[in-house]
């Protein structure tokens, strides 16, 4: 199975983690700095924060995780896009749930300040989530890709060399080495015989 690199997810990870801490927790802390929607009051929970940024925030923070821990690309694939979906939702959200009259109230401060609060609660912090997640999903993708070109390069090439092999051998006159080598032993003894007068053995000397 391919292996995706860890390295190449790693900050990308890192990065939605902390927006999804971002996103899930602003709602709840920024009104101590008048950063917010609605009330005022810290920690005050409603239905519509859950579904407006509690729930988009666990799953960016989830796909992060997965991206952070995962070596496996099509694991690490899931993460990204349930960190696209979870960006994604970050900045539709809020036109959707006009829908059913779901709000979080009027953003506080000036218009400066509200527009601020708008886009570090929906819609900019979505896009940014959105660009990484996509970023780490398409580098799992060209990867994948070009693995998968070099491991069919590599088989083609191994079926190409397999039946030239095979054929070498075929039609060839050549003896076999070890009936060379032993050619070559019984070669190198002369056979005595007695019509050739080189094989003859020579007279012994009278000395």
């Amino acid at each position: 199975m391919l292996k995706a690199p860890r390295t190449r997810g790693l900050i990308s990870g890192l990065l939605l983690v902390l927006l999804a801490l971002w996103g899930g927790l602003i709602p709840f802390v920024g009104p101590y700095f008048d950063f917010g929607f609605g009330s005022s009051d810290a920690w005050v929970y409603t239905s519509d924060r859950l579904v407006l940024c509690i729930l988009p925030a666990i799953a960016v923070g989830v796909g992060g995780l997965i991206l952070l821990a995962s070596s496996n690309r099509p694991i690490a694939l899931i993460g990204s896009w349930l960190a696209i979906l979870g960006g994604l939702w970050f900045v539709v959200g809020t036109t959707i749930a006009a829908l059913w009259d779901g709000s979080l109230g009027s953003a506080l401060g000036g218009q400066t300040r509200q527009i601020a609060e708008q886009l570090s609660f929906f819609q900019g912090l979505g896009a940014i989530i959105i660009f990484l997640a996509a970023v780490a999903l398409g580098r799992f993708l060209v990867v994948g890709v070009r693995e998968v070109r070099q491991a069919e390069s590599r088989r083609a090439a191994t079926e190409r060399a397999g039946p030239a092999d095979a054929h070498a051998g075929e039609g060839s006159t050549a003896a076999p080495e070890w009936e060379r080598q032993a050619g070559g032993r019984h070669g190198s003894r002369r056979t005595s015989d007695p019509a050739d007068p080189s094989t003859r053995d020579a007279p012994h000397s009278r000395w």
